[in-house]
């Protein structure tokens, strides 16, 4: 299992929001046992909770994938890389407002199943 803290601690700017929907903590856990599939987490994660104000990962996991991302940053290759940056990851987030479609469809994918 790939070593990220998952810590209750709130995000950063964060007034605690809380989802009323399932949480999809262990999918991502189960996913980023591939490092390169933190840059899609990271950013599904961002946009449910910054543009959708619904998380779908808890606040620890998010803040652990942050972490975890800085600690293997250039192992990472993913074609969305270029749109976290190591300042989003050192503050704990991504305050975006272009996500690409694919990122909006996966999030709209994964509240399906």
């Amino acid at each position: 299992m790939a070593n990220v803290n998952t810590s209750k601690k709130s995000r950063q700017g964060s007034s605690a929001k809380k989802s009323q929907n399932t949480l999809f903590d262990q999918e991502c856990l189960d996913a980023i046992e591939n490092p390169n599939m933190m840059i899609p987490w990271y950013l599904m994660a961002s946009y449910a909770y910054y543009e959708e104000d619904n998380s779908i990962l808890s606040d620890g996991l998010f803040d652990g994938l942050a972490h975890r991302m800085l600690e293997v940053w250039d192992d990472i290759d993913h074609w969305h890389k270029d749109l976290i940056t190591v300042g989003d990851l050192k503050a704990g987030t991504l305050l975006r407002r272009d996500f690409p479609e694919r990122v909006k469809g996966a999030v709209e994918a994964l509240r399906k199943k």
